[in-house]
């Protein structure tokens, strides 16, 4: 019998995310109101739509292997070198390169437990040692937590995202300067930064290149592309180049490179996604208000609302579900008590607050 490798055979059958597609599959539901994957509702810009329409016709042609045009346009747009960048499907797709190239198998690397789940994923599928730390009480990283067990294990790879997800909380520059500070040498900082664009640029940790870190960045979300999977990692050109041992070279969409490089020339219409993004919060607040609930400011384009208990998280969850409006809720203590919603246009706002105060009406107690 053929058989998988001895290491991959050993790991349990896993799916990250269950797609809004298959829960539609699952309770016959002809249509969701999608508030569940942090899309964004305020769709791509105009004029990259309009980019990568009027390159359709050529789509028997490859994109360019090196993303060069995108690459340029994104050194402009960071103050960085071309050298400094790589361009892949997506974070998960950047994700997995750091994952193989930096942690050899049996090389522990650490996380948060219940942050952005992929990290994981990838870490288990290429044989590493996947080590956790848990969220402060109050749903924030624990630095400090992060930085103790990572002097224990000594970890190939440490991973923050900040904007976090799926608490929306946000680390300050200092904070992160202070964590890379107290991580040891041979360690890398694998940077998520996907929510960057909701946070006002000053409050950013200061762009600075070295071989210790590698900062993650996408079009899916303020620039509402991602179905289009693409995203790119600023890094120093020693790390670039490891990367180019053995990204997938022929891997990244043509026509996204063209919808990307064209969102960047619309500065306009990202800043008018940040704001309506800036107004959804707000609604969420309100409404979490009006029901006497809790909920985590928000650094991001979702907000997560207190339910009190982590089966009355399920039950709201799976009760909208039933009603049509797809959310999703953390799966790990201390977050787990809370459903987490994703900023939606004003008519699917309203959607979702008329169909939370039904379930709220119902739920046991």
């Amino acid at each position: 019998m053929i058989r998988p490798a001895p290491a991959i055979e050993a790991i349990p059958a896993t799916t990250p995310f269950v797609g809004p597609e298959e829960l539609m599959r699952e309770r016959g539901l002809a249509a969701l109101v999608r508030l569940g994957a942090n899309e964004s509702a305020f769709g791509p810009s105009p004029k990259a739509v309009a980019a990568m329409a009027g390159e359709l016709e050529r789509l028997s042609w490859y994109g360019d292997p090196e993303s060069l045009d995108l690459r340029d346009a994104l050194a402009a747009k960071h103050g960085v070198r071309p050298g400094e960048i790589v361009v892949g499907a997506g974070i998960d797709d950047l994700m997995g390169l750091a994952v193989r190239a930096f942690v050899a198998p049996g090389a522990p690397a650490l996380t948060t437990r219940g942050s952005y789940p992929t990290l994981n994923y990838h870490v288990i599928g290429y044989g590493g040692d996947l080590r956790t730390v848990e969220y402060r009480s109050d749903g924030h990283l624990d630095f400090e937590a992060i930085a103790a067990a990572a002097r224990a294990c000594r970890p190939a790879l440490a991973y923050v995202a900040n904007p976090d997800n799926p608490s929306g909380t946000f680390a300050s520059a200092a904070a992160l300067a202070q964590l890379r500070s107290a991580l040891p040498p041979a360690t890398l900082l694998l940077l998520d930064e996907a929510y960057a664009d909701f946070v006002d640029p000053v409050a950013l940790p200061p762009l600075e290149i070295d071989d210790a870190t590698i900062r993650l960045r996408t079009f899916s979300k303020a620039y509402g592309m991602a179905g289009a999977r693409i995203g790119y990692a600023l890094m120093s050109e020693r790390n670039a180049r490891t990367f180019q041992k053995i990204r997938l070279h022929y891997g990244i969409n043509r026509t996204a490179q063209i919808g990307a490089l064209a969102s960047l020339d619309d500065t306009g219409f990202c800043d008018w996604v940040v704001d309506q993004t800036a107004r959804a919060r707000a609604d969420y607040y309100a409404l979490a208000r009006d029901l006497g609930a809790e909920y985590i400011p928000s650094h991001t384009n979702f907000v997560c609302i207190d339910m009190q208990r982590a089966d009355r998280a399920t039950y709201v969850m799976d009760a909208l579900l039933a009603r049509g409006v797809w959310i999703r809720k953390p799966g790990a203590p201390p977050l787990d008590r809370y459903v987490r919603v994703s900023a939606g246009t004003e008519p699917m706002r309203r959607a979702f607050a008329a169909a939370l105060r039904d379930v709220l009406d119902e739920v046991p107690a």
